[in-house]
């Protein structure tokens, strides 16, 4: 036999195994490991943030007696700091999706076409809708995993607090933060950062304004939240004690009414010389709330989600559309 045949074994060599990714799928990872790494880091860090101030906060309530003491007898700085830090870290975490859409989602494939890495797409055997299905396959996974484990650690936390946890989920950070919202919100940033590089072609320019639409997106966004499902309404005497209805609900209005619906605004006749000839003489007997209930969080957040996910739809089928059919 030949010393050329013999070549690889002589020298030792051994044939490297098959690959555990090939084709588009190793390509993205060689190409992103930097940004894969990132999310990786961000996932392990904020997931170890969180388990430790549940676990410090846990901490300080039991050794102020809690469960065994009731919510209204622990001193009030230390429910009032319980309160603000998890409010603090809902908040921290609602900016994550403008992160992963302004630095991961931007730059995927506006890079590709600053650098030119679009155009050697081209040459290659892969169609150039594989290329853009093998990018959003790639990003929408990846935001995907920090997005879902912190959201679930996030409502771990914030659960484990019981009666102590916040009851003002409508405006607080804890509705954009648990269920399904924080990973459809990510989903949507991330899109719509493809979507802005697509068009722009640059990428920090895309980053910038994907930064600053998502923000103004997210901040609107919350106004909108009272329009995801109907109120309900409650009345009870003027005199009479709260509803339990109320426990744990969100007020958003409130009216003073008479015995048969008439409502009027929850001023009416308090600052009157006689407040109670005024309320007798329009007839009001009734305090009136319209709230949303702990129950409906659930049905809220899913709506939520299903617009967000139409908005990234949107948003996937511009950068697809604009990415085939522009030069590379």
């Amino acid at each position: 036999m030949s010393t050329l045949a013999q070549g690889p074994a002589i020298r030792g060599h051994k044939p490297s195994g098959p690959r555990a990714l090939r084709g588009l799928a190793w390509l993205m990872v060689h190409q992103h490991r930097a940004a894969l790494l990132s999310c990786l880091a961000l996932t392990l860090l904020g997931a170890a943030w969180i388990i430790y101030q549940r676990g410090a906060m846990l901490d300080s309530l039991h050794a102020a007696g809690w469960p065994g003491k009731s919510v209204d007898s622990l001193p009030g700085d230390l429910t009032n700091r319980i309160s603000n830090d998890l409010n603090s870290g809902g908040t921290t975490l609602g900016v994550l999706p403008i992160l992963l859409g302004a630095f991961l989602g931007a730059p995927l494939i506006a890079a590709d076409y600053e650098n030119g890495t679009g155009r050697l797409i081209a040459t290659q055997s892969v169609s150039r809708l594989q290329w853009l299905l093998a990018k959003i396959s790639f990003a929408l996974i990846v935001v995907t995993v920090p997005a879902t484990v912190l959201s679930l650690l996030y409502g771990w936390w914030w659960r484990s607090l019981g009666p102590l946890a916040p009851n003002d989920w409508l405006s607080g950070a804890l509705f954009d933060t648990t269920g399904p919202v924080l990973v459809a919100t990510t989903l949507c940033t991330t899109s719509l950062g493809m979507a802005v590089g697509t068009l722009l072609r640059r990428g920090t320019p895309a980053m910038v304004a994907t930064f600053l639409i998502s923000g103004i997106g997210l901040t609107g966004a919350g106004v909108l939240r009272d329009e995801l499902a109907t109120p309900r309404r409650v009345a009870w005497p003027l005199d009479g004690a709260m509803p339990a209805a109320l426990n744990g609900g969100v007020e958003v209005d409130q009216w003073v009414g008479t015995a048969s619906g008439k409502l009027y605004g929850w001023s009416t006749c308090v600052h009157d010389a006689s407040t109670e000839k005024c309320r007798s003489d329009l007839g009001i007997v009734n305090s009136v709330r319209d709230y949303f209930g702990r129950d409906q969080m659930v049905g809220m957040q899913w709506t939520a989600t299903g617009l967000l996910l139409a908005l990234t739809a949107l948003f996937l089928g511009v950068c697809v559309v604009r990415a085939r059919k522009g030069r590379l």
